[in-house]
């Protein structure tokens, strides 16, 4: 499995956010969800929301990272005006 994680340092506008979410859906191949953090173990969150996309495998990755689609998730999240970082990782 291959998840996309992005880390955001604020929580983005709802509805602003509701918007990006709809274009991250329509990557084709993955399944997408978010929401706030609210908590650590050790107290206050590094990070205030979190996004995330599953994918079965590296191959469906790959597919959905060259589609017009993805790349307009990557624009608009800059657009959102909330700093955030993006993760890649293979789980086994």
């Amino acid at each position: 499995m291959v998840r996309v994680i992005v880390t955001y340092g604020a929580a983005p506008d709802p509805e602003r956010y509701a918007a990006h979410a709809e274009l991250c859906r329509a990557v084709p191949g993955g399944e997408f969800s978010h929401g706030p953090v609210f908590g650590s173990p050790t107290g206050d969150a590094t990070f205030a929301y979190v996004a995330e996309w599953r994918f079965p495998d590296m191959d469906a990755f790959k597919a959905a990272a060259r589609t017009p689609e993805f790349a307009a998730t990557g624009r608009d999240a800059a657009d959102l005006g909330v700093p955030f970082q993006v993760h890649f990782a293979e789980l086994t």
